[in-house]
């Protein structure tokens, strides 16, 4: 059957499906009961514990109650937060001390110092989900004085200033957290952001703006920072102006295409924050028959990375054929293949295929989000096109949450995942995909190549990463490109497209901004004179 005539029928499906659940979820829809600004996403939250969260939704709500110590601006240059002046570094680059903001208060009203500093970067390193990014690096934190705050590293890291904005490092209150020191406080937030966390729901969070403020207070009296998780539902909410504001995350492409039409008749307004989202396919590398680099390289040279964008997201999402998003590097060079279907049947003819055999590999999307089905049925269609006698994808949908828990286990041959670094370096993407403290040959036992679900390392790539982070300016950078040329000629991971953020707020309230990170600015938002 046509590419065309399957995606208009599966269009249609889930369409029909987004307008049935569409009935039910209309009637949970809160009330405007107050003056809040209502922001509405997709992001299901379950934890606010800046060591747990992870998530979009959670990253975003975070960013608006607490502070990190440094942020990018707009410039992408370090800017101090809770950190009155930039790192200053000592012992060849093995201590970092950082100075305080004195006027600094948390939400229970204790004041931040480095005391309190060094309580969280702790239990970071003590139970943090990301806990790698940092612990690694450091030795030893200390508080020599009150507002001054002293890292000691086991060696060199020129990325550890970037790190530094991680909203995960966001400070919590020891008062608060003192009987969750080596555990998550899941629907409890106490930082020193903006806004404070005054009620905890599964569909509706609410945050307060905190009167002791350090910095410019927010230009709203507050968030109904909300989730529905129907794409249709968010779409309509935002025509018919029941919220203010819609983040863009996980709502169908046909949507989004829709209100940036409106957005162009001045009927809502929209925001565009940095591209630094990817998608992108792991393959199992340890395992038969993925375990063989021919036919890894020959399912990478298999994705005409030009259709999906077009056919899935209006070409919204740019193709990619990198890990690292383009605005992180200065080459903006491509490593992985393009799309090249006569190479690729070579490949698979050296592996015994396409002569009367056939590869067949199970593709898992996950269901709940819009594009995932949408792009596996694009991918396997124009394979039976083009591979029909060497290749083939056998599609199967999981819940998201359900990936992510088996990932590690080995448990996909090849799944569509997406990823956006902790912070805006080069290293946040490398990284989670390539370390390894454990292999054996070509195999990761241990580490985040391993949790990532490929598995997949090489003869020195470890140290290469280790070494990158040891270098600075462009000798940094071509270590960078090199460890990346490395892990595309592995092909354990097929890059697809890069995301942009948006989100639209209705005529009345002012147009979103992004930080640095790509997250919208809930506390500039505010509602414009009529």
């Amino acid at each position: 059957m046509p590419v065309n005539i399957i995606f208009n029928l599966l269009r249609w499906s889930l369409k029909l499906t987004s307008l049935l659940l569409l009935i039910c979820q209309v009637s949970c829809r809160p009330l405007r009961t107050d003056n809040l600004l209502i922001v509405a996403s997709a992001s299901k939250i379950t934890s606010l514990d800046p060591a747990q969260a992870s998530t979009f939704g959670a990253l975003q709500l975070l960013t608006a109650l607490g502070d990190p110590l440094y942020r990018i601006d707009s410039n992408g240059l370090l800017e101090p937060r809770l950190a009155s002046e930039l790192p200053k570094l000592s012992d060849q680059g093995l201590t970092i001390t950082i100075p305080l903001r004195k006027d600094v208060y948390f939400h229970d009203g204790t004041r931040f110092n480095a005391d309190a500093m060094k309580f969280s970067l702790e239990r970071f390193m003590e139970i943090g989900t990301l806990n790698y990014i940092f612990g690694e690096r450091i030795k030893s934190i200390e508080s020599p004085k009150p507002f001054l705050l002293v890292l000691k590293l086991r060696k060199q890291s020129t990325s550890l200033n970037s790190l530094l904005t991680s909203i995960n490092l966001t400070p919590v209150s020891p008062k608060a957290y003192r009987d969750n020191k080596d555990s998550f406080l899941n629907k409890r937030f106490v930082g020193t952001g903006p806004y404070m966390l005054t009620s905890f729901q599964t569909q509706q969070k609410k945050l307060e703006v905190f009167p002791l403020y350090w910095d410019k207070k927010p230009n709203n009296k507050g968030i109904n920072f909300i989730h529905l998780s129907n794409s249709t539902a968010l779409f309509g909410a935002i025509k018919t102006g029941e919220v203010d504001v819609l983040i863009s995350n996980s709502i169908e492409e046909d949507q989004r295409l829709a209100l940036n039409k409106l957005s162009l008749k001045g009927k809502l307004n929209e925001g565009k924050g940095p591209a630094l989202e990817i998608g992108y396919i792991t393959l199992l590398s340890n395992s038969i028959p993925l375990k063989d680099n021919i036919i890894r390289q020959a399912i990478s040279l298999s994705l005409d990375r030009d259709l999906i964008s077009q056919r899935v997201s209006y070409s919204q999402r740019k193709p990619l054929r990198s890990l690292v998003p383009p605005i992180l590097k200065n080459d903006k060079q491509a490593y992985w293949p393009k799309y090249n279907p006569i190479q690729a049947k070579k490949l698979f003819q050296e592996s015994g295929y396409c002569e009367g055999k056939k590869l067949t590999i199970p593709l898992t999307f996950r269901s709940n989000v819009p594009t995932d089905k949408l792009l596996a049925l694009t991918w396997k269609a124009q394979i039976e096109k083009d591979l029909s006698t060497c290749f083939s994808l056998d599609l199967n949908g999981v819940e998201s949450t359900t990936v992510y828990k088996q990932l590690g286990q080995g448990a996909f041959e090849a799944v569509i995942l997406d990823w956006r670094g902790a912070y805006s370096d080069p290293e946040a993407y490398l990284s989670p995909f390539l370390s390894c403290e454990k292999f054996t040959g070509n195999v990761c036992e241990s580490g985040e190549a391993a949790i990532s679900g490929s598995f997949w390392t090489t003869n020195g790539l470890q140290k290469s990463l280790e070494h990158s982070d040891q270098l600075t300016g462009q000798a940094r950078l071509e270590k960078l490109n090199q460890i990346e040329k490395t892990a595309a000629n592995g092909a354990a991971y097929i890059p697809l497209w890069l995301v942009t953020p948006k989100a639209w707020s209705k005529p009345s309230v002012s147009k979103p901004e992004f930080d640095g990170n790509g997250q919208v600015m809930l506390n500039q938002l505010s509602e414009l004179s009529q």
